[in-house]
């Protein structure tokens, strides 16, 4: 996703990413991988939960998802992934243009 990162913000949205690690393996993945965009540590799993992308049979982890949220915060479009499957980034930003 941060390779596509400047095409989402050009689309006049933001990308946010949620880990299911720590805040300091958040930290440490952030910064290990030169992401951009900003990563949510979620160690409750509690926004995993809300989101209904727990891994089915890892509950320590999140299923690959995407989420396209409009402006009041309302779910416009989702996708919930396979187990290392991203939904492509061309996808989401046709998703984007249709709000």
């Amino acid at each position: 996703m941060q390779k596509n990162y400047a095409k989402i913000r050009a689309a006049g949205a933001e990308l946010i990413a949620i880990s299911s690690d720590d805040e300091g393996d958040t930290k440490k993945t952030v910064q290990g991988s030169g992401l951009e965009f900003p990563v949510l540590a979620d160690k409750d799993r509690e926004v995993i939960k809300a989101y209904n992308v727990l891994d089915p049979g890892n509950d320590r982890i999140a299923r690959p998802a995407s989420y396209v949220l409009r402006k009041d915060g309302t779910i416009a479009w989702k996708s919930i992934d396979g187990v290392a499957v991203r939904v492509p980034t061309a996808q989401i930003l046709t998703e984007l243009g249709k709000l």
